[in-house]
């Protein structure tokens, strides 16, 4: 057990396949030292972050985020060899994102191989889906054997963007869907504070229309790939992970791209805009079902945050909810949370800023602050 959790300073570890986001925060959770580093399909400079770090006050524990914890982690846990170990396990389930956070966990351990280290997972926040929401009508020897379930990902943000609703309007929220969007997307519906669906499965492949993935599509199609055209499981695999979504069907994963194009009438880019909005209002929509209703729709992540034209066109389409929002305050520039909702409004819509770093901090802090 450490001191005072309330006063703990913690390293946050952000890995992804396009940065290494480092945020140091002080016990009353001010972001003392951020950092990003570039890191690519190879990698990122474990040097620039040596360097980095040596400039950095030291903390006193860190906290990975880790995209799978499987069945056996339901909430943040220490990190020794066995736990490493059953994590490097799970990289099939999430092979775009456990590489960049086991790479990032090593170089990290390296340079402060003192420090507790603490790894938070994008998986916990919906161990509470009902067994309905969570299961594959699939052969009870797969799910037995291979474990297949539905897991769930970007708990982390979900999962703040509820405490935060609630701190926003000032009151415990009973039914929600929160909308990650960004390079990676999910929903997730929230009945009083607890995650009771959600988009992503298995993998985080599934759901909604991304940047570079395709979310769900018929499995059949995967079979009919590789049976009639001969595609390897390797082939359909990258194809889906990294040509499809946004990209397969505008030529770029940027939305704000997409946007720009739509806006001068290319035919690719309307199609991709419509086709990602459809898919996001009928996810929305299945979400409202399992909480029963819907009293505040967030949205957060970079392109929930950013984009006023999919919060306007999706608020749109979801009039028969109650859900308006307010244009002027729609319009507003990112980068404080804010009510978009209009006055007479039945929903509260929300823009909340993604901060994954502060969730990870909470959950550092609640393990290492219990007496042992």
């Amino acid at each position: 057990m450490l001191g005072d959790h309330g006063l703990m300073r913690v390293l946050v570890v952000n890995a992804g396949s396009s940065s290494l986001k480092l945020r140091l925060l002080d016990g009353a959770d001010r972001v003392q030292r951020q950092a990003d580093l570039p890191a690519d399909s190879e990698g990122f400079d474990v040097d620039s972050l040596a360097a980095t770090l040596a400039d950095w006050p030291s903390p006193d524990a860190v906290g990975h985020r880790v995209a799978h914890g499987g069945e056996r982690f339901t909430g943040p846990a220490v990190i020794d060899q066995a736990v490493e170990d059953e994590l490097r396990e799970l990289t099939d389930l999430a092979p775009l994102h456990q590489p960049p956070s086991l790479a990032a966990l090593d170089a990290v351990t390296a340079l402060l191989p003192r420090t507790p280290a603490v790894a938070c997972f994008h998986t916990t926040f919906h161990h509470t889906l009902p067994a309905e929401a969570a299961t594959y009508a699939i052969p009870r020897e797969w799910r037995e054997r291979y474990h297949v379930r539905r897991y769930g990902f970007h708990g982390l943000s979900h999962a703040y963007c509820t405490r935060r609703a609630g701190e926003l309007l000032g009151h415990p929220v009973r039914r929600l869907v929160s909308c990650h969007l960004g390079a990676g997307a999910s929903l997730a519906a929230v009945l009083d504070g607890r995650s009771v669906d959600t988009t992503m499965g298995f993998t985080p492949l599934e759901g909604l229309v991304m940047a570079t993935r395709s979310g769900s599509v018929d499995p059949g199609l995967v079979l009919w790939l590789t049976e009639h055209e001969g595609l390897t499981p390797r082939e359909v695999a990258v194809a889906l992970e990294h040509r499809s979504g946004l990209a397969g069907l505008a030529g770029t994963g940027d939305l704000r791209a997409v946007e720009a194009a739509a806006g001068r009438g290319e035919p690719d880019a309307l199609l991709a805009l419509e086709v990602y909005l459809h898919r996001l209002v009928g996810g929305i929509g299945a979400m409202t079902a399992a909480t029963g209703g819907l009293d505040v729709l967030v949205f957060t992540g970079g392109v929930g945050e950013n984009s006023e034209l999919v919060r306007r066109r999706a608020a749109e389409r979801l009039g028969y909810l109650g859900v308006m929002v307010d244009p002027a305050r729609n319009a507003s520039a990112p980068g404080t949370d804010l009510d978009l909702s209009a006055d007479d409004a039945r929903v509260r819509t929300l823009v909340i800023g993604a901060r994954e770093d502060l969730e990870i901090a909470r959950g550092v802090r609640d393990l290492l602050g219990r007496p042992t």
